[in-house]
C-alpha cells in the first residue's frame, strides 16, 4: 500500500456493511478508493458491480495490481479525481445504489463532494451515500437532494448516511 494512505479500519468497515445490510446485486461506487478495501469488501458481499475512483498514481497502480485476479465484469477503475469522476459517471448515465466516500481528512472535501452528489443524478431514489469523516468535521443535514438519515461514531471516525429526498414539488 502506498505511503500516506489511511485505510478504513476493519471495525468501521464491518459496521458499515452491518448497517447497509444485504448488498447482493447492488452497484457500489467507492470515491477516494485508496487501498480499495471497502469496495473489495462490497464485492465479497455480493455487489453486482463496484467502481473504484482514485487519482493518486501510486494508489491506482496498487489497486490495478491487487485486482488482477478479479473477474473483469465485476469492477472497474477510474483514474480521476472524485469531482471529475462524478461528472463523467453522470454524463455516462451511470447510477449507483451505494456511494461511499472517504476523502482525506482535514481537507474539507466531504462537503464539496456531497454537494456534487446531491446535484448530480447518479443515485437512484432508494440509494445511499455514505461519508466517512473525522469526528470534528461537521457535515450538513441536507445537501441538494440528499438528507442525513443516520450517523455512527467509531473513535475519531464518523459514518454519515444520506438518502435521496423525494422531489418537493
Amino acid at each position: 500500500m502506498p505511503q500516506g494512505i489511511r485505510p478504513t479500519q476493519d471495525k468501521v468497515r464491518k459496521a458499515l456493511f452491518d448497517i447497509l445490510g444485504d448488498i447482493q446485486g447492488l452497484s457500489f461506487l467507492e470515491l477516494f478508493s485508496g487501498s480499495g478495501a471497502v469496495g473489495l469488501d462490497a464485492l465479497s458481499r455480493g455487489a453486482r458491480q463496484v467502481v473504484f475512483v482514485e487519482n493518486n498514481p501510486d494508489c491506482f497502480k496498487t489497486l490495478k495490481n491487487n485486482f488482477t485476479y478479479l473477474l473483469p465484469t465485476t469492477y472497474y477503475l477510474l483514474p480521476l479525481d472524485a469531482a471529475k469522476a462524478i461528472d463523467k459517471l453522470s454524463k455516462d448515465r451511470e447510477k449507483f445504489d451505494i456511494i461511499f466516500l472517504d476523502p482525506p481528512y482535514h481537507k474539507d472535501m466531504s462537503k464539496k463532494i456531497l454537494q456534487m452528489l446531491g446535484a448530480y443524478d447518479i443515485l437512484p431514489p432508494n440509494g445511499f451515500v455514505v461519508v466517512q469523516h473525522f469526528k470534528k468535521e461537521q457535515l450538513p443535514k441536507e445537501s441538494g437532494k440528499l438528507s442525513l438519515i443516520k450517523e455512527s461514531r467509531y473513535g475519531d471516525t464518523y459514518l454519515s448516511f444520506y438518502k435521496k429526498v423525494a422531489s418537493r414539488e
